[in-house]
């Protein structure tokens, strides 16, 4: 297959892009390189996607006329978009980055998409579209009317603009909601990157909600493993649909929302001791109340995930943290 990988530089698009590569796909990487973390690790990221099927370009999203540009030279069979601005706080500083990139950037995917006849769109949700609901597991035919962020409100935004082209235009469309997917080469601002840089500096960790968090911490190898089955899945219309009675998930047009997470939340404190156990350091922790726009806690109903391509996430917390700290030593030279 010949696929479009949006934000290829990024934490999921890099590994994804590879695991393509390796199954024989012809692979065009977009990417901005935007400065929103260290861009070195981006750069080095792309330069371990050696393949003669791989082609990266630069570019933005919200840059239409690019967007056509590429498109209209490359005949996609799929695109899987994960470009966007990330970062639940930072959208608390920086709106209008979230509008550019995950709204007007997600549009201009979705006409490329429409007038170069794409056969299926896979693109990044978030689980932060729960927001203020407290039932549990989140599924997917929960009503997730109520965001506590800007980064929610436009992931939640795409997937209704998705919705809006699979009934219009037919165009085939999975979004996928991510729960906080960790591993090697994993984003500078998650977590498990925070804690581990500060235990190894001697530094003091920030510890929100006095601790009282809980993540449905999900490993990068499983989300890769979800998305490559879902490509060859393209989303149908449910013949069971009925608008007296909605699934937010499905629809009589080609649309489909998927979770994929552990379906295994960890509370916060033994997240933490997992990494000290890993380091051989104990943490200083200092404790915070929680952050405007965080959710205490994430659980992932995956039964339509597993329905559909027959995958359960699968990686265990210690054994994912221990690969991610294995990969952070090695890469920074770290010796202990």
């Amino acid at each position: 297959m010949n696929i479009l990988v949006t934000g290829c530089a990024g934490f999921i698009g890099f590994h994804l892009t590879k695991a393509l590569l390796a199954n024989g796909n012809t692979v065009v990487g977009l990417d901005n390189l935007n400065n929103y973390y260290d861009v070195s690790l981006k750069k080095n990221r792309l330069k371990k996607i050696v393949d003669k099927n791989f082609t990266f370009i630069k570019a933005d999203l919200d840059q239409s006329n690019k967007i056509n540009e590429i498109f209209s030279e490359s005949k996609f069979d799929s695109v899987i978009n994960l470009a966007a601005q990330a970062g639940v706080r930072y959208s608390l500083k920086n709106p209008m980055a979230y509008i550019n990139s995950n709204v007007v950037g997600f549009m201009n995917i979705l006409e490329a998409c429409r007038n170069y006849q794409t056969k299926h769109l896979i693109y990044a949700s978030s689980s932060s579209v729960y927001g203020m609901n407290t039932s549990k597991p989140f599924s997917v035919t929960h009503n997730v009317d109520h965001p506590v962020s800007l980064y929610a409100a436009s992931k939640k935004s795409n997937e209704l603009m998705a919705h809006t082209y699979s009934h219009l235009y037919g165009l085939p469309t999975t979004g996928l909601r991510f729960f906080t997917v960790y591993g090697p080469w994993g984003r500078p601002d998650m977590a498990l990157f925070l804690f581990t840089k500060a235990i190894l500096e001697g530094k003091a960790i920030k510890v929100f909600n006095n601790g009282e968090m809980q993540r449905d911490f999900t490993y990068i190898d499983d989300i890769v493993e979800g998305i490559l089955r879902l490509l060859n899945v393209p989303a149908k219309s449910n013949p069971n649909w009925n608008g007296d009675t909605p699934d937010p998930s499905s629809s009589s047009a080609p649309y489909k929302i998927y979770n994929i997470g552990n379906n295994s939340p960890v509370k916060l404190e033994y997240f933490i001791s997992v990494i000290e156990s890993s380091l051989g350091i104990k943490a200083n922790k200092e404790y915070f109340p929680i952050q405007p726009g965080d959710v205490e806690s994430t659980f992932a109903d995956i039964d339509e995930l597993y329905e559909a391509i027959r995958f359960k996430p699968k990686t265990s917390i210690e054994v994912g943290v221990d690969n991610f700290i294995k990969w952070y030593k090695d890469y920074y030279n770290i010796l202990n």
